[in-house]
């Protein structure tokens, strides 16, 4: 993922993006392994941009395709990947229905919106007409969060994704400390098996842990979740399984 925005890393807007994207992806067997965020600035996107694409199957980007003079991640997606960019005819003609009959003028700077990297393939936006977009590995979307999630629906339509990975999730009244030993334990057994310690506060204090495993290896998953069952029933009475399946 990589999220672009001046107002995302100045604090006045707060990202709600990615935390829909990941629940999403995971649905289609898609995890995300890193997330960036990075100012409107050619270089840092260039940067961060070129580093993920290589690395990763996919990067969603979110943020930057308005109308506006910091709009820009579309112009940096074609520099990233040496293409030129110009009014898309099919982008156009989803702006001009869009606009038709509304209260605003398809002027230059809303056509700007159309503007899309040669060799790219439109994502639909049933919301405001002006279309994301898909070059190569690179998924580029809008930011604001209605727009990219009516867009990321469509997105995801053509992403190959892999195994589902499911999880197992248990709240303990102990502390992260009282349970360090014995979960490394378990991950050193149960290698495929991703496990997670995540502590709880009540008016300020420490009300426990909840413990959550996670694997695209159902076998695996039961058997960890069982021994880990085993080792937390050991330790207190108070063992609330809160979900067999998230």
């Amino acid at each position: 993922m990589l999220l672009i925005g001046d107002e995302l890393l100045s604090g006045q807007t707060q990202d709600s993006n990615l935390a829909h994207i990941a629940k999403r992806l995971q649905e289609c067997g898609i995890r995300i392994g890193e997330a960036r965020m990075v100012a409107d600035n050619t270089d840092d996107i260039l940067t961060a941009l070129n580093h993920l694409r290589k690395r990763y199957d996919y990067v969603l980007t979110t943020g930057g395709i308005g109308p506006t003079h910091d709009d820009i991640t579309a112009d940096v997606i074609a520099q990233a990947f040496g293409v030129e960019i110009s009014h898309n005819e099919e982008a156009v003609r989803r702006l001009e229905a869009q606009y038709t009959g509304s209260n605003y003028v398809l002027n230059e700077s809303r056509l700007r919106m159309a503007r899309i990297p040669h060799g790219a393939r439109l994502i639909d936006n049933p919301v405001s007409g002006a279309p994301g977009f898909m070059l190569d590995n690179v998924v580029v979307m809008a930011g604001v969060p209605e727009i990219m999630r009516a867009m990321l629906e469509h997105a995801v339509s053509f992403l190959k994704g892999g195994t589902l990975e499911e999880s197992r999730s248990v709240r303990v009244h102990l502390g992260e400390g009282d349970l360090a030993a014995p979960l490394r334990q378990l991950q050193e057994k149960w290698k495929n098996v991703r496990i997670g310690c995540y502590p709880s506060f009540s008016d300020g204090k420490p009300s426990g842990v909840r413990v959550v495993l996670r694997s695209n290896d159902t076998t695996a998953l039961e058997s960890a979740f069982k021994a880990l069952l085993g080792v937390l029933r050991e330790m207190s009475e108070n063992v609330e399984i809160l979900q067999r399946k998230e």
